[in-house]
């Protein structure tokens, strides 16, 4: 028999290629397909492989039975992903092969063909012999047209070989059958015909194709699927009807000590019998256990919307749950409160403000509880923003809540929130209260001595376990928040007056920071009044053009200097911006009608802000008290700060010295400057 040009004969047992000689490295691209064969179907199968060369890697081997499975076991990962072959090879091949077994039929135009050759040769009888059971559409056709054909079948070479000499003994004259029957009937003496043609080894290739198209399709996307199984951050597991397991990932896996490739199609129930236990039946979530760590288990259906098909089951680790969402709520809330100031917006080089900024800048190196002391307009909420810019926490929100603005059943749901249904007109789904809000940020609670008492008690628990509990809830709920408390009036005092607690006081307490009022910095009034000044410009169009830089805001408020400087500012910076607000709309006015901004002189101040000649301030020259009073403040101020430190460093001196940067000495007299 001929050899096809492009494909390479070889001794019996090598397989063929029509690429490449090096058979130990096939192209991946193009499905593999192995042929097996033996006798006269080899040399059929050989005679149509060249035919496929750019379709699929085909070999074909000379190798039946178990040499064929050998064959496939030895090729490990390199297998083939179809194999094709011929009689009672393939059904011995599908029963111990991990792959897919074509089997090559004859066609019906085969056996009548085959049947008609046997007939032609003048024999009496001719027997038909089948690897398996004789289709009936032959045995019927037989019949039809009165033909004397005897009909067997094989299972195994020593069937064929029992059958073919029990055939002879009959005096049967021709065997029509596949290559072996046709190679052990020609051995005994009787006349062979091969049962299949090219059409029918054409038909294998081509199913055999379409196979392994189909397997590799879907071993794809069984790959997709598992690889997004494994880079999942849940547990997943897919069970079968049965509950089977048909597909775990590695992070479930490890979590029950179990490998993960064994578990398939095996019992969840067998792998795992204390979790099977605890599982729904029905889809929806509960609590489990795995060796010691909480999982929120979820049940949902494999396909379609009911359980028939299987379940998909994913476990998330409860921390990871509490983790996500604490994260959600900061990054939702931190835009919408966001602190604006920072420290370069506290205008003012005097003593006492350098005192302030260098207190910010340390105190916001700390996650401690920071009191800030200051009159009304002082600027304790741009203080306590300053500290959270510089913080740690300066990605998150800063929330400030003025505990002297609402009344006290509204100030508790703002601040802890409330479930659904907690008071007649609480909102569907309940709401989140802004110390909630504040998680991972910083919560100033602005005039906290206007608190109500029993709030203070609520806070104070707060502060201490880092827990709050909405209005109606049982549940607490973890916060990590920094807190900074405001005051305009003497906690000390309210404490002796039974309006605010002790205990929370010292809570609050920790550091410590008095901001002086205006009248004790009154160098700092000028620049503030600039400043101010061209932040007013900014919102007045008329003036924007006549007023570009600070220089000429200061030579427009020169003349009134005296006047600003000499007055008390009860009401501190907001007072002064109140006035510099006024100052600018009077000299849009002006500018309006003359086309030029005229300097202020004490004349027109009379006019914009009468206030400011009816109450001066006392010459700081004239007397010590101003003067004794914020050497007073400032001592107040350090000493409260070192007690803080000494306390943090739980009394060690030493420890205390070297945080401060200073000596004992200085140390000794700080903390007993408040009793001088």
């Amino acid at each position: 028999m001929r050899t096809p040009p492009a494909v390479r004969r070889c001794p019996r047992g090598c397989s063929v290629s029509r690429l490449s000689s090096d058979l130990s490295f096939p192209v991946p691209a193009r499905p593999r397909i192995w042929a097996f064969g033996i006798s006269r179907l080899r040399d059929l199968l050989f005679d149509i492989a060249g035919e496929y060369e750019e379709r699929a890697d085909l070999r074909v081997i000379a190798r039946a039975y178990d040499d064929a499975v050998r064959e496939i076991e030895a090729a490990g990962e390199r297998r083939p992903d179809v194999v094709v072959a011929g009689g009672s090879n393939a059904a011995y091949l599908k029963t111990r092969l991990p792959v897919p077994v074509v089997q090559i039929n004859p066609t019906g135009f085969d056996v009548m063909h085959s049947l008609a050759r046997a007939r032609r040769q003048g024999q009496r009888q001719v027997a038909l012999v089948s690897p398996g059971e004789t289709p009936q559409e032959v045995r019927d056709f037989v019949v039809a047209y009165g033909l004397d054909i005897v009909f067997e079948s094989y299972r195994s070479a020593e069937d064929a070989s029992a059958c073919v000499q029990a055939l002879r003994e009959r005096g049967v004259g021709a065997v029509v059958g596949p290559g072996l029957i046709a190679d052990l009937a020609a051995a005994a003496g009787i006349d062979a015909v091969f049962l299949y043609s090219h059409a029918s080894i054409r038909q294998g290739f081509e199913t055999a194709l379409e196979l392994a198209e189909a397997t590799r399709a879907e071993a794809k996307r069984r790959r997709h699927i598992d690889n997004l199984l494994q880079h999942l951050r849940d547990g997943v597991v897919a069970l079968d009807a049965a509950g089977r397991v048909e597909a775990i990932n590695r992070r479930l896996a490890q979590a029950l000590d179990i490998d993960a490739a064994r578990a398939v199609g095996r019992s969840l129930a067998d792998l795992a019998p204390d979790l099977a236990r605890k599982l729904p039946d029905a889809d929806g979530d509960v609590l489990v256990t795995i060796r010691g760590v909480s999982y929120l288990a979820h049940r949902g259906p494999l396909a379609g919307d009911s359980g028939e098909d299987g379940a998909v089951l994913t476990f998330q680790e409860s921390r990871a749950v509490e983790r996500l969402d604490r994260t959600l709520r900061s990054k939702q809330l931190t835009h919408q409160f966001a602190a604006r100031y920072r420290l370069d917006d506290l205008i003012g080089d005097s003593a006492p403000m350098q005192r302030v900024k260098t207190l910010v800048q340390r105190y916001a190196k700390s996650d401690a509880t920071v009191l800030v002391l200051g009159e009304s307009g002082t600027g304790k909420e741009m203080v306590a923003q300053s500290i959270h810019r510089l913080s740690a926490r300066h990605e998150f929100p800063f929330v400030a809540i003025n505990c002297g603005a609402f009344p006290e059943a509204l100030l508790e749901s703002e601040l802890f929130g409330y479930e659904e249904g907690a008071f007649t007109g609480a909102r569907k789904g309940g709401k989140s209260g802004l110390i909630e809000a504040a998680h991972r940020g910083t919560l100033f609670l602005d005039e906290i001595g206007e608190m109500p008492m029993p709030l203070q008690s609520r806070l104070l628990r707060v502060l201490q376990e880092r827990e709050v509990v909405r209005l109606g809830s049982t549940e607490p709920m973890r916060v990590d928040i920094r807190v900074i408390a405001a005051t305009h009036g003497m906690l000390t005092e309210r404490i002796a007056g039974g309006t605010f607690r002790a205990d929370l006081y010292y809570r609050l307490n920790i550091l410590s920071m008095a901001l002086p009022p205006l009248r004790e910095r009154a160098g700092d009034i000028m620049p503030l009044a600039v400043s101010l000044f061209m932040q007013a410009v900014q919102r007045e169009s008329r003036l924007v053009f006549h007023v570009r830089d600070s220089e000429a805001g200061m030579r427009l408020l020169t003349g009134v200097e005296g006047v600003l400087c000499a007055y008390a500012w009860p009401g501190n910076v907001r007072e002064l911006q109140n006035v510099i607000e006024r100052i600018a709309v009077d000299m849009a006015d002006s500018a309006g009608s003359a086309g030029e901004v005229v300097p202020l002189d004490v004349e027109a101040m009379r006019t914009i802000a009468p206030e400011l000649f009816a109450r001066r301030a006392p010459e700081r020259d004239e007397g010590a008290d101003a003067k004794t009073t914020l050497r007073e403040r400032s001592r107040h101020v350090e000493a409260e700060e070192v007690r803080a430190v000494l306390a943090a460093c739980n009394g060690d001196r030493d420890a205390a010295c070297h945080t401060l940067g200073i000596s004992k000495t200085t140390l000794w007299r700080k903390l007993n400057s408040k009793r001088s």
